[in-house]
């Protein structure tokens, strides 16, 4: 049965000082610290409300937005006292790594996070050219919150979607959907919803704890489990003007370039955290090795080969060479990654000013990013369970699965087939990579 979320909050505190070296820094304490029970907490399977309280804490949620005041506005209080502030306006790459390691850690926070940050951005790529509208970004950074629900597309076969119709100055929402992060946890929606006037997709803003939002979790995932998952059902949700973010028309051949960036930011920041899982299992499954003796093979030659592996418990050259193609096929999927979030990065800096040829080439990269990473998470967290599996009887601490079961679940969302396909087009033909706001 659906549920009202509780949303549990951790006090704001005040950040150090914005530099190059904090976020590094804050993203690897707060991954030691989620790494260190994350075995116990995927187990669990529950709301991610401790987690999200960590990241709070940290001032991760921020980081994408400008800096604004906490408080009960976002600027001086009536006495003219300032109150403390939070620190954001990072880049994309450093939003980037900061996903990236958090994954790392635990592939279900990175994915949170990795939704929340293109969701913060909502009214930049949605809001029209000439709106004048401070949009989410100033109340978002001034209450810390926590984003979550999704701006694409529904997938036609889950259902008609969201509809919002005009009712006075503003709207009502209605309808069920199905949002893969955030929804069980989140102080804010962002959703897009269908006009029933006008047909274009609204962007719309909306507040949880209505009595007509009803939330219901998915616990019972393969894989991705503490994302916060979960269906929400709209019962008359009343939308104010100021809570349309922005709108995307009906027509794809009229959205902006920069627009279309929109989901080119979602697909590329996911093959982060597919990339960070990746990076973390093969790490976790480092270590098991390290500490595990391999017991000797009967294709190992001589009694004295099998002897001198003894020596290094890692030492055993079909181990080394399997490591060998898992750390290399690692690398190359952070180096194609890390392509596309630079050209990405440029491709945002560049603004509105940017065209549909600049676009189509940062969506071949992203579909590259995402071919190669969901390939390469998938076979690296699956060869890690056979390299391991000496350590079956490990107590069950390792529990290396979790990081195949993550991967499989976060892959399954796109498909590598249609990516390469736009790819092959784009390089033999010259096609520009069609537009989709379905991720």
């Amino acid at each position: 049965m659906p549920t009202k979320p509780v949303v549990r909050t951790a006090p704001l505190r005040k950040p150090p000082a914005p530099d190059d070296a904090m976020w590094p820094r804050v993203t690897r304490e707060v991954a030691d610290d989620l790494a260190a029970d994350a075995i116990a907490r995927d187990r669990a399977g529950k709301p991610p409300y401790d987690e999200v309280a960590r990241l709070r804490e940290a001032g991760l949620p921020t980081l994408l937005t400008p800096p604004a005041f906490l408080g009960n506005g976002a600027g001086p209080d009536p006495s003219g006292h300032v109150t403390h502030m939070t620190h954001g306006g990072a880049d994309w790459r450093t939003a980037a790594a900061v996903i990236r390691e958090i994954a790392a850690a635990d592939g279900s926070i990175g994915e949170l996070i990795a939704r929340h940050y293109v969701l913060s951005w909502s009214s930049r790529f949605f809001a029209a050219p000439d709106a004048k509208s401070a949009g989410l970004e100033p109340s978002a950074v001034a209450h810390g919150w926590l984003l979550g629900g999704g701006t694409d597309l529904p997938d036609p076969e889950a259902g008609p979607g969201l509809a919002l119709s005009p009712a006075g100055p503003g709207h009502v929402l209605n309808g069920r959907r199905t949002f893969a992060a955030g929804v069980t946890v989140a102080d804010r929606l962002v959703v897009g919803a269908t006009s029933t006037r006008t047909g274009e997709l609204l962007i719309a803003l909306v507040n949880p704890a209505h009595p007509g939002v009803l939330t219901g979790t998915d616990n019972d995932r393969l894989g991705q489990r503490l994302t916060g998952a979960g269906s929400v059902d709209f019962d008359n949700v009343p939308v104010a003007a100021d809570d349309i973010l922005g709108a995307l028309p009906r027509d794809e051949h009229a959205v902006s370039a920069f627009t279309a960036l929109a989901p080119l930011a979602l697909r590329l920041v996911l093959s982060h955290v597919a990339l960070g899982i990746a990076e973390g299992a093969l790490a976790e499954a480092r270590d098991v090795s390290r500490a595990v003796r391999p017991a000797p093979r009967p294709d190992a030659g001589d009694a004295s080969a099998s002897a001198s592996y003894a020596v290094r418990p890692s030492g055993d050259p079909y181990l080394l060479l399997a490591y060998g193609e898992l750390a290399t096929a690692a690398h190359t999927a952070a180096a194609v990654v890390e392509r596309a979030t630079d050209a990405l990065e440029q491709g945002l800096l560049t603004g509105r000013d940017i065209g549909m040829d600049e676009r189509a080439e940062i969506a071949v990269l992203v579909a590259a990013a995402e071919a190669v990473t969901s390939r390469s998470a998938v076979d690296i967290t699956t060869r890690i369970l056979e390299l391991t599996e000496g350590a079956a009887s490990f107590d069950g601490r390792a529990a290396l699965d979790r990081f195949w079961r993550n991967a499989r679940a976060l892959t399954a969302q796109s498909s590598p087939a249609h990516r390469l396909r736009d790819i092959g087009d784009h390089y033999l033909n010259g096609t520009h990579p069609p537009f989709t706001n379905r991720a």
